[in-house]
């Protein structure tokens, strides 16, 4: 049996794979959807990155996790990939879902190539209490999404501890000894990032591409849970 820890990215939290937890339960397997400090149910917690590294690790160590599948959306692949090397031997895989990856020593947002998406992002922190604030409906058009399913976000979401995004990710061995699964949404851009590009010219990491947008566990749960099911089989 494969335990599945599921994080979803920014301003979300573990609600956020209601539609992918009875696929892979279905499948025998043990699923924890987890929310990350600061977020949803877990608001007025502080947090920085590194609090969100220590809640993955602190999750899989509480239950005793064998067998780990640890799965990042968006930006909880940089404390996941941070993460992943933390559990040592619990783990099986990583399940990067179009998301970003950590670099040593760099933060989530220093890692983005336009500097003036990244003084924006560091401002919009600043002018909101040192948060990240939720966003519009007309963030997530052209991402395969329906008004329905961008509403529940929409309403689901909370702000986003600024910190996490800003402190740097530390990382002990390079990120491609991991065995790795990542998933390429279309809708969000036809190629991976450089960087993610260069890791899965490695041996250990593999590339699996979804024809929808950047929130797949809403617009594709079931191909998204099959995916995942067929990376535990790796």
């Amino acid at each position: 049996m494969t335990d599945f820890v599921l994080v979803a990215g920014s301003r979300l939290g573990a609600w956020a794979w209601d539609e992918v937890v009875p696929q892979l339960r279905a499948a025998g397997h043990g699923v924890h959807p987890l929310t990350l400090s600061g977020l949803a149910d877990k608001q007025g917690v502080p947090a920085g990155q590194q609090t969100h590294v220590q809640d993955i690790v602190d999750e899989v160590e509480r239950r005793d996790l064998r067998e780990v599948v640890l799965v990042g959306h968006s930006y909880a692949g940089f404390p996941v990939g941070q993460a992943a090397e933390r559990i040592g031997d619990r783990l099986a895989r990583v399940v990067f879902v179009d998301s970003n990856v950590p670099a040593d020593g760099k933060s989530f947002v220093s890692c983005w190539p336009d500097a003036d998406s990244r003084a924006a992002v560091e401002a919009s922190i600043a002018e909101n209490g040192g948060f990240l604030p939720v966003v519009p409906a007309a963030h997530y058009a052209g991402q395969g999404l329906t008004d329905e399913q961008i509403a529940r976000i929409v309403d689901g979401s909370t702000p986003h501890p600024g910190a996490t995004l800003t402190e740097p990710a530390v990382l002990a061995r390079p990120l491609g000894d991991l065995p790795a699964t990542y998933i390429k949404c279309l809708l969000d851009g036809a190629e991976p990032s450089d960087d993610v590009a260069e890791l899965l010219t490695g041996k250990h990491w593999r590339l699996v591409e979804m024809d929808t947008g950047h929130w797949p566990m809403f617009s594709q749960p079931r191909e998204l849970a099959q995916i995942l099911l067929d990376a535990a089989g790796e």
